[in-house]
Parts: C-alpha cells; structure tokens; sequence
C-alpha cells in the first residue's frame, strides 16, 4: 500500500497517484490503469473531459482489488456547471465508471457558475456519492472569488506544479484550512531543461536515482500529491518508487531555488473560459 496523507475532511488519500490525462479510449487507459494497479498503484486521476472515465472503470473492476483500497478521482467539466446539470453529470460519471461513489470530485475549470455546481458537489458528498470534494486550477485570485461563498471547503486544489513553478502564494493560501495541494504535471510534462537542471541530476547521480524520481521525492516531501503519466511499464513502475531515500533539508533548499513562479498555464489569463469551453464537447456522444 502506498502512504498516504490525511484530508481536512478526515479521509486519507495515497500521497501518488496514476494520471490518465490524454491516454486515449482506444483500450490505451485499460492497459495503463490495469499495469499501474499490478505495480502497486491505488490512486486513478480521471476526469470526464479525458473521455476515459469507463476504461478507467473497467480496470478497476477487473483488477480485483477491492473497491475501498482504490483513490478514485474525477472532475466536472464546465460545460456541467450549475446545480442542476452538475447533479446530473455525477450521476453519469458514476454510471460511466461503474462505481457506487467516487473518492474524489472535483470542480475542473472554475469558471462559470462554480458555486452552483459546488452545491450540487456538497448534495451528493451527503448522498454518499462522493467522499471528497476539490477543485482544481484555482490561483489565489480565483480562490478568493468563489472559495468564501462556499459552505464545505475544499479538500484538495488540484493545480499546475513542479520545482520550476511551486505555487508558494497558493500554498500560503491554503494552508490555514489545511487544503492540500494535488499536483498535475509534476514532472513539468516532460520539460527536458527541467530533467537536466545539474542539481536534479547530481541528485540523481548520489541516490541511484533518475531524475523523475528525485522531482517526484521533492514534491512528496513538500507534502505535495502526485499523479505522474505514463503508459510505459518501466516510467509507471519508477515513478512509484521514490519512497526508498530522503532528501536532506539542505537538498530540498537546493530545490527549492529552482522555482521560477511561472506556470505554462495561466488560469488568470483572459479569454481561457471561452477557449476551453470551445476545446470539446463532453456531451458529444450522448
């Protein structure tokens, strides 16, 4: 079982999980899911807008694995936004991924009438349909917006993150309410100048390490949740073991300086609503 990390909500989610993100439905995310589960994994990261969310399911039931050992996340894609379609579309995730509840739901894009689909977030949490609720790409700007008008707080912002961009006003944000930080693209979606910076590497060199997995120890020890992708056995094996070694506090210092404060997405920026909502339809097979 990989560790895991206590939610201000009191469930406990595993500190790494396995990203689905641009795997397609082509059988792809069955294989992915299913290899990640054999090595260990017990953390999926999904969303309706990935298309993938009955292959995800489907690995799941087939794997055997009992269904309460199994971190399951979703999201809400904005085009759901509002109480009444946000209900409807946990229904259709639930029925898209086979399962009875999900672990964790969380607002995908907060653009919109996020307020409304946050309700309809907290009704089915009372439902027992999900067991935790989050959201996700939110900047401190945009937490501030929506966050004071919700009753339940979030437990999770699922945001952009690796040494190259570590998210400190947000963090400093989120830390009175003990809301955790989920990060995607953790290893900065494959930045070459990012896997070659000499401080990872010569890290890397010392613990026997590759690079991935010395970003990926960082981040765990920054109190960070992880879901690197991959649909290589070997990367998805690696990247799950980084629980063997610990950096020192002078090596997390070194880290630490390679933060830039920028992202490669800026959920702030104008005109980001509009260009998602055109992305896709996630109704387009309905």
């Amino acid at each position: 079982m990989t560790a895991t990390i206590k939610l201000n909500d009191g469930n406990e989610i595993p500190v790494i999980g396995f990203g689905t993100f641009q795997i397609p439905n082509d059988g792809s995310t069955y294989r992915a899911v299913s290899d990640a589960l054999k090595l260990g994994y017990r953390h999926i990261d999904t969303a309706v807008a990935y298309f993938n969310e009955g292959e995800v399911g489907q690995a799941i039931k087939d794997s055997g694995i009992p269904r309460d050992q199994i971190w399951v996340t979703s999201k809400l894609w904005l085009q759901d936004f509002g109480y009444d379609a946000a209900t409807k579309a946990i229904d259709t995730s639930l029925a898209k991924l086979g399962l009875a509840y999900m672990d964790l739901y969380l607002i995908h894009q907060p653009y919109g009438d996020v307020p409304g689909a946050w309700r309809a977030m907290e009704t089915a949490q009372q439902a027992g349909k999900i067991r935790s609720i989050g959201v996700s790409n939110m900047t401190p700007k945009i937490w501030q917006k929506f966050v004071p008008q919700f009753a339940t707080k979030p437990a999770v912002n699922q945001v952009e993150f690796n040494p190259y961009f570590q998210q400190r006003p947000l963090r400093q944000l989120l830390a009175p309410d003990d809301v955790k930080l989920e990060a995607w693209a953790p290893l900065g979606q494959g930045n070459q100048a990012l896997l070659k910076e000499p401080v990872i590497t010569a890290l890397a060199e010392k613990y026997h390490k590759d690079a991935g997995q010395i970003i990926l120890r960082f981040e765990n020890q920054s109190g960070v949740i992880v879901f690197p992708k991959s649909v290589h056995v070997a990367r998805i094996k690696s990247n799950l073991d980084i629980f063997d070694f610990e950096l020192t506090k002078a090596e997390m210092a070194e880290l630490e300086q390679l933060d830039t404060g920028k992202g490669r997405h800026d959920p702030d920026a104008a005109g980001v609503q509009e260009s998602l909502l055109n992305a896709f339809d996630v109704h387009a097979a309905d």
